[in-house]
């Protein structure tokens, strides 16, 4: 067994406690652990003076102690602990929070390295809960890895040392010839120096080499995927005139619609299934795509079904889509988890006998039991919102189905072609006519309660409103992240600036039916204000709600923020959208004035790729693709380029991957796959 293959039990310290701690991390061999890849890394190479050092932004201070102060108990509770410590330009309060134990811990006068967010004034700078570091470490950079409840940043980097003594032989899954042409490191360089960089070059050659191999690796298995899908047969459908479709609507399709459905009904006539991506905009029509491909396997005599992630959102899509359909002389049913078990067997029947032509649901869909006679066409809503699995599972239903992927995110071209690789892809880039742009502002803390007299304004006139919070509830650290929880500020709003308004509360940790409740109430208008976290940014619509207002703006990313924007603007009357901040980065202030000056998705999706800097712009998980350890698709947009065009090299010399010298390469591809359902053949 080499000792890549070892379990991490044969580590010192690690007993049965610590290895199921490793085993929430997905850390079980030896291997797991040296792939457990820092997340981000504390720079000690390059300490600021504590008068210069930036505001709102984590940095390092080298600086000696020279007080320190007794307990102090907040009215929340919370035990804080104070120090000061200064250098030649100025002194720094520090915090420590329900940690004697760090204040104990430092000597007076002498110098420490603090790493930290720096707050306060000019004149009184303020740090809370610092990391503190000896001043004369030899080690440039500190790793930060990602943890698990009973297991620490140290303890994790322990376990790494321990494990690089091993020198494991890890296998090398990127051909020789392509490690050579994008110049690249072997893997045990890569992976030590991820671990230990000796200096900004080292550890940017390592990033560069594990990135590179995570998008390759990705970028092989949706090659992959896409042959085997073009491999794949089906039976061509006769083409239709969509006249009456088009005469039953009580609008005229804009330009790009009219594009995506001759996109899709074209594929639906070709003798492999139809494979499409519909990308638009909040509001820009694609469920009228969907519509018009479900109309076209009807006229072919073929059912279509539909996937929603939630409840709520399948109940809008029938009760916008059945009128309509029923016009064209198609059966719509609905089959969702709160039916009774009477009303699903009655639906279930009816799909068996052929008696429905387009189901509309949410994954009760691919549950057990449920039988189509001749499905032709799936579509599902919000793709990111469903895993690879749960979309084979419905294609299952039938045999080589047609594939409708509709997505609101808007995603540069390039990154799409990675994301959505097996995919062909139809972009709407147009919105209906005479829809009024949500006017977008940004404003400070300053101006709060302005904005919430803004507020009640419109919900005086019988208007909605919605304020989203990052955080679902109180964090022990808040009084120095200053972040809004939805929980406890839907109370303070409800004792205070709401007070005789009916407020809701919506998050994530709720269970599905009470979040259906609150937003079913919503949309009914019983709840006037509704707090929430970004679960509302995939939502059903509510024309009546106008404004949409974000606490802690500076926190997301501006694709989400403009995710969470498209909640309102759905109606006649003119909507708000009200970003709060008070971030003093300049970075920050430029993208959120991007807000203030586009309504463009996808103009807005482009600038957050090129200026947000590391983070996951597509969300934790989303598309059904497997968790990357280190490389980041909204980030790394030029290795995404350069790992498409190296799988493409190999792909074309051996199809399969069939040739010893790729044996590695094809194991990688089949672990990867395997996280999504998805082994290639």
């Amino acid at each position: 067994m080499g000792s890549e293959e070892r379990s991490v039990r044969t580590l010192r310290g690690v007993g049965e406690r610590r290895a199921q701690a490793l085993e929430r991390l997905g850390i079980h061999t030896i291997e797991n652990l040296l792939l457990h890849y820092p997340r981000n890394y504390i720079d000690l190479s390059k300490p600021c003076e504590i008068l210069s050092a930036p505001f709102d932004e984590p940095c390092t201070v080298r600086a000696v102690v020279v007080k320190k102060g007794s307990e102090i108990r907040a009215a929340s509770g919370i035990r804080m602990y104070k120090a000061v410590v200064e250098d030649e330009s100025g002194s720094l309060e520090l915090t420590f929070f329900n940690n004697k134990f760090a204040l104990d811990a430092l000597e007076y006068d002498r110098t420490y390295l603090f790493y930290g967010r720096l707050g306060g004034t000019l004149q009184k700078r303020t740090m809370g809960a610092p990391q503190i570091y000896p001043a004369d470490t030899s080690a440039p950079f500190s790793a930060v890895y990602p943890l698990a409840n009973g297991i620490s940043n140290r303890v994790i980097s322990g376990l790494i040392a321990q494990a690089l003594m091993l020198a494991p032989n890890l296998p090398e899954c990127i051909p020789q010839q392509i490690l050579d042409s994008f110049h690249l490191d072997g893997i045990a360089q890569a992976v030590e120096m991820i671990h230990r960089p000796m200096d900004a070059e080292t550890l940017g050659r390592a990033k560069r080499r594990l990135i590179f191999e995570e998008l390759f690796t990705l970028a092989v298995g949706v090659g992959l995927l896409r042959t085997r899908i073009r491999q794949c047969s089906a039976v061509p459908m006769q083409p239709h005139s969509l006249q009456a479709f088009y005469d039953a609507l009580p609008f005229t399709l804009t330009n790009a619609q009219q594009r995506a459905i001759d996109d899709l009904t074209g594929d639906m006539q070709r003798s492999t299934p139809a494979n499409r991506l519909v990308q638009g905009d909040v509001g820009s029509g694609k469920t009228m795509v969907a519509a018009a491909g479900a109309y076209f396997a009807f006229l072919s005599g073929t059912q279509s079904a539909m996937m929603a992630p939630t409840e709520l959102l399948a109940h809008q899509h029938y009760s916008g889509l059945e009128p309509l359909c029923s016009r064209l002389g198609m059966r719509v049913g609905l089959l969702v988890g709160s039916m009774t078990a009477s009303q699903k067997r009655k639906l279930r029947e009816r799909l068996a006998a052929g008696e429905i032509d387009f189901c509309i649901g949410t994954h009760a869909l691919i549950s057990e039991g449920v039988t189509f006679r001749n499905l032709a066409l799936v579509i599902t809503d919000e793709q990111h919102r469903f895993g690879v699995e749960q979309r084979a599972a419905l294609q299952q239903k039938g045999a080589h189905v047609h594939t409708l992927v509709m997505s609101a995110t808007p995603i540069p071209r390039t990154l799409a072609l990675m994301v959505y690789g097996e995919l062909d892809i139809s972009v709407i880039d147009q919105l209906p006519p005479n829809r009024q742009p949500v006017k977008t502002y940004k404003i400070s803390s300053g101006k709060r309660e302005r904005a919430f007299g803004f507020i009640r304004q419109h919900l005086d006139r019988g208007l909605q409103a919605y304020i989203v919070c990052p955080l679902v509830e109180e964090d022990t650290e808040k009084e120095a992240t200053g972040l809004c929880a939805a929980t406890g500020y839907m109370e303070e709003l409800a004792n205070g600036a709401f007070s005789g308004y009916t407020i809701g509360l919506l998050h994530g940790k709720m269970k599905s039916t009470d979040k259906d409740r609150v937003m079913s109430d919503f949309k009914s208008g019983q709840i006037q204000l509704l707090v929430s976290t970004t679960v509302v940014e995939v939502g059903v619509d509510v024309p009546n709600a106008v404004i949409m207002m974000v606490e802690n703006a500076e926190r997301f990313g501006l694709s989400q923020l403009h995710q969470l924007r498209g909640r309102v603007g759905r109606g006649a009357e003119q909507s708000h959208c009200i970003l709060l901040s008070d971030s003093r980065s300049q970075d920050t202030l430029d993208r959120l004035q991007m807000m203030c000056r586009s309504n463009d998705g996808f103009q807005i999706a482009e600038y957050d790729l090129q200026t947000r800097g590391p983070g996951n712009f597509l969300g934790q998980q989303q598309h059904g693709l497997p968790s990357l350890r280190i490389a980041d698709l909204s980030t790394d947009t030029d290795t995404v380029t350069e790992a498409r065009q190296a799988a493409k090299q190999v792909l074309s010399v051996d199809p399969d991957l069939s040739q010893p010298q790729h044996a590695a390469l094809r194991a990688a591809v089949g672990r990867l796959m395997d996280v999504v359902g998805e082994r290639p053949n």
